[in-house]
């Protein structure tokens, strides 16, 4: 487990206590899924999840090969709607991928990418914020839900993240994303113009439906949307672990020398 500010972070979640489903009224049949809740009223997203997509690897459909399992495609409408210039890019990348990937590197995964690599998160969430904790490379992201604007122009990793709640989904708007990072192994690729929305939305007690609506009118002729379903891990005493990427990189290093 992570100390310091993420252990903190755990510590007021834990304090923060949850409506059981009891205290609910009965849903109706028409009605949709309403689980646990916040003492304000917000639907209960804390824990761990992960995806079991092949979104990682190639958003698109794609056939298996060395490493890379076969997946069906997350975009709504099954392919990504590339300028021409763009697309060409994207061949490129393909072609170098697996030195070229920055994952390779190191970097950070970026959004919505961080969502659907092959590792867990947890959830966390206060009455002002709703923080994610990624086990892969130690990456936080802490989503205001406030109402507080996006701060003045910045050039991010992870973007800046301000959210809010319609109903029983969290909205996350995502801006300010440097064009340094792929939308998976594949070589899907934006620029920093992208724009992201997110939406988390609970669909029963394990999963959430998780939806992404990607805008950069620089790479793509039209916004588009990815959506895939995140599962909760329920192994007893789970917990997020440590996969410091930049460690094993050094590491393979000294031992090449």
């Amino acid at each position: 487990m992570r100390n310091g500010v993420s252990a903190a972070i755990i510590v007021i979640a834990a304090s923060w206590l949850v409506i059981p489903i009891a205290a609910q009224a009965p849903a109706t049949a028409a009605s949709a899924y309403r689980g646990a809740r916040t003492p304000d009223g917000k639907p209960n997203l804390n824990g761990i999840w992960q995806t079991l997509s092949t979104a990682h690897w190639n958003l698109e459909a794609h056939t298996a090969d060395d490493g890379v399992p076969a997946g069906q495609s997350v975009v709504e409408g099954n392919d990504i709607p590339y300028q021409p210039a763009a697309l060409a890019q994207r061949r490129a990348n393909f072609e170098k991928r697996t030195t070229a990937d920055p994952l390779t590197k190191c970097h950070l995964p970026g959004v919505p990418r961080v969502t659907y690599i092959p590792f867990p998160f947890q959830i966390v969430q206060t009455p002002k914020y709703v923080s994610m904790l990624y086990e892969y490379s130690n990456v936080t992201r802490i989503i205001y839900t406030d109402g507080s604007p996006h701060p003045p122009p910045l050039d991010l990793w992870m973007g800046d993240s301000r959210g809010r709640w319609e109903g029983d989904t969290l909205v996350v708007d995502v801006t300010q994303l440097n064009d340094l990072t792929w939308l998976d192994m594949a070589g899907n690729f934006h620029s920093d113009a992208l724009h992201v929305t997110e939406r988390y939305t609970p669909v029963d007690a394990d999963h959430i439906r998780y939806e992404a609506t990607l805008e950069d009118p620089k790479v793509f002729t039209r916004p588009w949307k990815l959506n895939l379903l995140l599962y909760r891990r329920l192994e007893q005493n789970l917990q997020i672990l440590d996969y410091v990427c930049v460690d094993f990189i050094q590491r393979k290093y000294v031992t090449s020398k």
